[in-house]
């Protein structure tokens, strides 16, 4: 959650990518990314980092699947962003604070934070997202994560603002058009490359 004088873990853009970068996610430079967050991010005010392109916000967005279901969930009417009111998502993320650590510390928090399950799964980096179309987008990279439920019980912490369950490609795909763009450009991706 944003607050006055909050840090975040960002990048040089020109670490990861040209100006404007790829659209969607990609699989190149994946086995660098990690190294790269640790040798050049830094963490900075993120009031000032949502105005510099010339830096990326690292964001890990996590996937959580059961076998071929995924974990979609819907955001209700009482959250505070109108915008994203009845807007469905697959991905579970946010920005990363000095006290996370590393990436999968600020996974594990953000686990924790949306997630209500008996255990914390293995994460597996998938990919990496950009969309430059939009300001938000232009300033924020992703990491995408993917991890396995295995069965086991999982339920949505913050049950007012959202609601969610495991469901087939063909329900995600049913709710597309409504999906929040990350969400899409990451179930597409996926989609595509299943059985690779």
């Amino acid at each position: 959650m944003s607050g006055p004088g909050e840090r975040v873990l960002v990048v040089p853009r020109a670490s990861l990518m040209a100006d404007p970068g790829w659209h969607g996610v990609t699989t190149d430079g994946l086995g660098d990314f990690e190294s790269i967050v640790a040798r050049d991010g830094e963490f900075r005010d993120r009031a000032a980092m949502e105005r510099d392109r010339s830096w990326k916000q690292v964001i890990p967005y996590l996937v959580l699947r059961d076998g071929p279901r995924y974990f979609l969930m819907r955001r209700t009417r009482a959250g505070g962003d109108v915008r994203l009111h009845d807007r469905w998502s697959i991905g579970v993320g946010g920005h990363l604070n000095p006290g996370d650590g590393d990436l999968a510390g600020g996974l594990r928090r953000e686990w924790a934070e949306e997630i209500e399950a008996a255990f914390v799964p293995d994460f597996r980096l998938v990919g990496l997202l950009n969309d430059d179309t939009t300001d938000v987008g232009s300033v924020h990279v992703g990491a995408v994560y993917l991890a396995d439920a295995g069965g086991r019980a999982v339920e949505i912490r913050e049950t007012e603002k959202l609601e969610g369950s495991f469901a087939a490609a063909s329900a995600v795909a049913a709710v597309e058009d409504r999906l929040e763009t990350w969400s899409m450009l990451v179930f597409r991706h996926l989609e595509a490359t299943a059985g690779r």
